[in-house]
Formats: structure tokens, C-alpha cells, sequence
């Protein structure tokens, strides 16, 4: 699973981040590119975390949508989904923008 590179990757910042002080939550944006399932980041989360200022942290993850473009019929819109077709027309011929977000949003530290 590749959930749990990028969530090595958030560790890193939020340890970072915290201190040295324990952290009780993390919130995560996450593109729809990164195609991350929210229960797999969470376990992932949890493993890569164990015995650090992050153990046992609650995880928010925020999916970022993908921007998109139809060649077939014009439609601009934007979609979380993995898959990105057109929801006019269902063409598959696409143009994406963003949805390839990584970026810790907030931690909540221990009072």
C-alpha cells in the first residue's frame, strides 16, 4: 500500500511540527490523484506512528478533487473520484488539474 509512504512523509512533518509534544490529531489533504483510501491512510497512520509523539492520533483525511476538462463535449467540473470520466458525457478523454495535494493542514497537541 502506498498509504503508508505518504504517511512516513506527514510524520515526518508533524513530529517536526509537535516538538516533542504529544499529538492528539492530524488533518490531511489528500488529492484524489494520490487514489488513498481513507481507512487504509488511518491503519497505515497508525503503524508508521507507533512509538512517537503521534501515537494513537486521530486522522482527518480531506480529499482534494480533481479539476478537469472534457475534450468530447467542453464540460469543466471537478470529481474525487479515482477515475476521472466526464459527468456529461462520460468520455474517459480528459484533461486533470490538482488533485495531487499532500499537505498536513493542522495537529492538535495534547493540552
Amino acid at each position: 500500500m502506498h498509504e503508508y509512504g505518504l504517511c512516513e512523509s506527514v510524520l515526518g512533518v508533524v513530529e517536526d511540527r509537535a516538538a516533542g509534544r504529544r499529538v492528539q490529531r492530524v488533518k490531511v489533504r489528500v488529492g484524489a490523484l494520490h487514489r488513498v483510501a481513507e481507512p487504509a491512510f488511518e491503519e497505515a497512520f497508525n503503524v508508521v506512528s507507533a512509538g512517537t509523539v503521534a501515537q494513537d492520533a486521530a486522522v482527518d483525511v480531506v480529499l482534494v478533487p480533481v479539476r478537469m476538462r472534457c475534450h468530447a463535449c467542453g464540460l469543466e467540473s471537478e470529481t474525487v473520484d479515482m477515475y476521472a470520466v466526464c459527468s456529461g458525457c462520460g468520455s474517459a478523454d480528459v484533461d486533470t488539474e490538482g488533485g495531487d495535494d499532500l499537505m498536513l493542514e493542522s495537529i492538535e497537541l495534547e493540552a
